[in-house]
């Protein structure tokens, strides 16, 4: 184990001409909250927003002393990986292909071209990621080219587990954590910091994070053997994938599957809109897993412990604001959507108004169809200051005669009419 911490310090250091050591700081407002003692390592401020740079500098490095000159770094993402790549093929001024998926949102493309500038072509194909992920192989075969996968291999397990060896030298003078909260999607980031820490000696435990509609890990850890799903919510498209990688679960699989935590999508918009609005920190998705999963911590079982949570990334494209902000309001149980059935004669919407309480608002009013001559379907959205006051309207709809259906919850004509 001697063997890999020399790797990571080695590794470490020659990431030092490309960028510092991202911060590690105390966060007092979370500390104040859970009664605990919470540092944030903030992967979210390294040059490309993620620690993905980390990985991909640590193997490209590796590979660059090993194939000619004119040799092609090759990669398939359409996120952090391709911009840590883009970014780490410009240092070495090296020709890479990043291949991503058409539908891949043009701010993402326009940052991985920025990072990477003359260095860098990208390449559309394919609607989902399977197809480009296929097409970056063929390319790199074709070509001679050297694919650098974003998680299952050692060269990239040791770069990421710099965040670990940064972690330690950080800490103050015999602080040693209780308690480790980490992201993951495809497990290399988890797998090298556990890897370290396990090297170092220390007592910590850990808690694996995940989406709830991408729990490879989970699965993977139930069933003794890595897992494929068959289907993967994309909302945090940080850490939705299909499958742990297989260097990656030989490390993680000596951990109990009770140690990962499946977090809501939903439940961490409102961890993302907090920390936005109170800290003035801008998270995507997956990097406030590993905030968000305090809620589940038993506070009796934290309290006073020394916790280090690694926020894995802040790309964060602030278009889809409104959509973060929609699902925790949801959450929360402050926003509903409704169809009703609803008269159509003079003074029934007045009447419906009526109904509505101070702290109560229209969000959404939209005719769906004339469902007969003297009614019509109506999705009507309804946000309010707190969540009681449903009860207390659900009550009066019926007490009108309201014929009414909540589809808050119902994901399939939620997803359709909203």
């Amino acid at each position: 184990m001697s063997d890999f911490i020399q790797s990571v310090a080695e590794a470490t250091q020659h990431m030092r001409a490309l960028f510092g050591e991202t911060p590690l700081q105390r966060n007092d407002y979370l500390s104040r909250k859970y009664g605990a003692d919470i540092w944030l390592k903030r992967e979210d401020l390294t040059p490309v927003r993620s620690y993905k740079i980390r990985g991909a500098f640590n193997f490209i490095s590796a590979a660059i002393k090993k194939v000619d000159k004119t040799a092609v770094f090759v990669c398939a993402s359409a996120g952090n990986h391709a911009q840590g790549f883009a970014y780490v093929c410009r240092h070495f001024g090296r020709k890479g292909v990043v291949f991503m998926p058409v539908t891949t949102p043009q701010q993402k493309i326009d940052k991985t071209r920025a990072f990477g500038g003359e260095f860098i072509e990208i390449r559309l194909v394919g609607d989902i990621f399977d197809q480009c992920y296929a097409a970056s192989q063929d390319y790199a075969k074709a070509q001679g080219g050297v694919m650098v996968p974003p998680f299952d291999h050692m060269g990239i397990i040791t770069g990421q587990a710099s965040v670990a060896q940064e972690i330690a030298r950080q800490l103050p003078q015999g602080l040693v954590p209780e308690l480790m909260l980490l992201p993951v999607g495809g497990g290399g980031l988890a797998a090298g910091v556990t890897l370290y820490v396990q090297a170092l000696g220390w007592p910590t435990e850990f808690r694996f994070i995940e989406p709830q509609g991408a729990p490879s890990l989970k699965r993977s850890l139930e069933a003794g053997k890595r897992i494929r799903l068959e289907s993967v919510d994309n909302f945090v498209d940080g850490a939705a994938v299909g499958e742990l990688g297989a260097e990656n679960f030989k490390i993680l699989k000596a951990y109990p599957e009770t140690w990962v935590i499946n977090v809501p999508e939903n439940r961490l918009c409102g961890t993302m809109t907090e920390m936005l609005n109170v800290e003035g920190v801008v998270l995507e998705p997956a990097g406030a897993l590993a905030i968000d999963a305090l809620k589940d911590l038993p506070k009796e079982e934290i309290a006073g412990k020394t916790i280090v949570l690694v926020v894995s990334g802040g790309n964060f494209d602030f278009e889809r604001l409104p959509d973060v902000k929609e699902r925790a309001l949801r959450y929360e149980g402050l926003k509903k959507y409704f169809v009703f059935r609803f008269p159509q004669r003079p003074g029934a919407l007045r009447m419906f108004l009526d109904l509505l309480g101070p702290d109560d608002d229209i969000a959404r009013f939209e005719y769906l169809k004339k469902s007969a001559r003297n009614f019509g379907s109506v999705l009507i959205g309804i946000e309010t200051k707190d969540a009681r006051n449903f009860a207390v309207l659900d009550k009066k709809f019926k007490e009108a005669g309201w014929s009414y259906q909540d589809i808050t919850d119902n994901q399939v004509l939620a997803d359709f009419i909203i």
